[in-house]
């Protein structure tokens, strides 16, 4: 399994890049293997202003539906249009094109207090 060294994880497996105060966010290629094939994202929280941990869409597999939490407090600026016509890329790329949401955060503090890749990789025995 992959786990990016450059990004922050959370408890709820998802992971954050933040650069210049917009975080990109998505699920960690550990939560998409245990949902399986994903076959639809619902993300209506653009233009939003969300607070950590608070939902901001949900993923549908084949035999589950997840909720997507929010890993840093801030305003949805921009959701990943091209999962609509292809969700798998989640399951083949969850750190590139299978990204989820674009946020400009309100409180960096909350990123440094993300996990880290190791930390993370403790979390879910790896």
């Amino acid at each position: 399994m992959n786990f990016p060294e450059n990004l922050k994880y959370t408890k709820d497996h998802e992971w954050v890049n933040l650069e210049n105060g917009v975080a990109t966010i998505g699920i960690t290629d550990f939560a998409q293997k245990e949902l399986g094939d994903i076959v639809f994202v619902d993300i209506s929280s653009a233009g939003r202003t969300l607070a950590q941990h608070e939902v901001f869409g949900t993923v549908e597999a084949v035999k589950t539906v997840s909720d997507l939490f929010m890993p840093l407090g801030g305003e949805v600026t921009e959701v990943n249009k091209g999962l609509d016509a292809t969700p798998e890329s989640v399951n083949s790329d969850p750190y590139g094109t299978g990204w989820m949401v674009k946020v400009k955060v309100s409180n960096t503090a909350e990123f440094d207090a993300l996990m880290s890749a190791a930390d993370y990789k403790s979390l879910i025995g790896h």
